[in-house]
């Protein structure tokens, strides 16, 4: 199936590595034009080489800090100004910082919060009036499913990724006149640095396979996902295929989550 994105023009954010850098390899090779944005120059680079030797696509690189409000507009302004538009923002953006409740300090919860919210709704923001002059778009908030059902030493990530669930409703209510679609992922045990590293740190005698799929992950459909996996969901909600979708949220967790 065809997902209608081609010649549109995509804002990725933590574009350089795993879902984001797999999103932007879906939508390029789908025809889409992608600009992906993180702090690490290098780290984009090579993913841009990746993209343009994959797809044939050249991507446009932006260094920018997702957290601070003038580097969201710098990126969108950026990208419109190199391709005229933009109709797709994936807003995926974020580390994981889970500690025990009394270890989160003002700053911590300041950081995380700026980064994972404020920072997918500065670009939000930053966005629409492109979206609004070529008559609508779609943004994809990628979260988490603690964001649903928070457990011990979760936090700060939880409950940001829960206000994040909450800014996806309510931006989808707003922004739907404008048809603007507002959608979100939540990521449950998927392969990144991160998770490799807990292999590397938990269980370094097996092989990949034998820890993503082992049976303590509690995963029902039996194995750790794929960056791809969850990218050809993001891919989905922001093409054509999915235009009366909205203010909804899917989980990408290969059933883990106990929660809808």
């Amino acid at each position: 199936m065809e997902l209608g994105v081609k010649g549109k023009v995509a804002v990725i954010t933590g574009g350089s590595k795993g879902i984001g850098l797999a999103t932007a390899l879906l939508l390029a090779a789908e025809g889409a034009e992608v600009a992906i944005v993180a702090r690490e120059i290098e780290s984009l680079r090579v993913a841009a080489e990746q993209i343009k030797e994959q797809t044939g696509k050249e991507a446009l690189v932006i260094s920018a800090d997702v957290s601070k409000p003038e580097d969201a507009d710098r990126a969108v302004a950026l990208t419109a100004a190199h391709f005229g538009r933009v109709n797709i923002l994936v807003n995926n953006a974020g580390t994981s910082a889970a500690r025990p409740f009394e270890q989160v300090g003002a700053e911590a919860w300041t950081a995380d919060l700026d980064l994972k919210l404020l920072g997918a709704a500065q670009f939000s923001r930053a966005v629409l009036p492109h979206m609004r002059e070529s008559g609508g778009g779609a943004i994809v908030n990628v979260t988490a499913i603690g964001g649903k059902t928070p457990g011990a030493s979760s936090l700060p990530t939880s409950v940001s990724r829960a206000a994040g669930l909450a800014l996806t409703k309510a931006m989808s209510k707003d922004l739907a006149a404008d048809r603007i679609r507002v959608n979100a992922v939540c990521i449950g045990l998927i392969r990144s640095a991160q998770i490799e590293r807990m292999w590397q740190a938990k269980a370094p005698e097996l092989s990949w396979d034998e820890f993503a799929s082992d049976k303590r992950h509690g995963i029902p459909l039996g194995r750790i996902g794929d960056a791809k996996e969850a990218a050809n969901v993001i891919g989905f909600l922001v093409s054509d295929a999915a235009s009366f979708v909205t203010g909804t949220s899917v989980n990408i967790d290969g059933g883990l989550s106990a929660v809808l």
